[in-house]
C-alpha cells in the first residue's frame, strides 16, 4: 500500500501510515483542538484518497482534543478515529 501523500494528490506535509491490510491512517497531531474546519479538511483528504483507491479504509490518528461536531462529521464520512494518547 502506498503511504506517499503525493500518490493520492495530497500535499507532501500530510502524514500517512499503513495500519493494516487496506487500512490507511492520517496522522494529525496538533497542540490545539481539532475543530470542524480541520475536520472538513481531513474529510476532503479522505475523499481524495478514496478517489484513487476506493477499497481503503481510513483512520484519523490524533490526540483527544477534538470537538464533538468534528467527531460527528468524521463518522458521517466513515473515518475511524484512533487516539494516540
Amino acid at each position: 500500500m502506498e503511504t506517499n501523500p503525493t500518490y493520492y494528490g495530497l500535499p507532501a506535509r500530510v502524514q500517512l501510515e499503513e495500519l493494516g491490510e487496506n487500512q490507511l491512517g492520517i496522522r494529525k497531531v496538533i497542540k490545539s483542538r481539532i475543530i470542524r474546519k480541520d475536520a472538513e479538511k481531513i474529510a476532503q483528504m479522505a475523499r481524495q484518497i478514496k478517489s484513487v483507491n476506493p477499497a481503503l479504509g481510513l483512520t484519523l490518528l490524533c490526540n483527544r482534543n477534538i470537538c464533538s461536531k468534528s467527531l460527528d462529521l468524521l463518522r458521517e464520512e466513515e473515518i475511524e478515529i484512533r487516539y494516540m494518547d
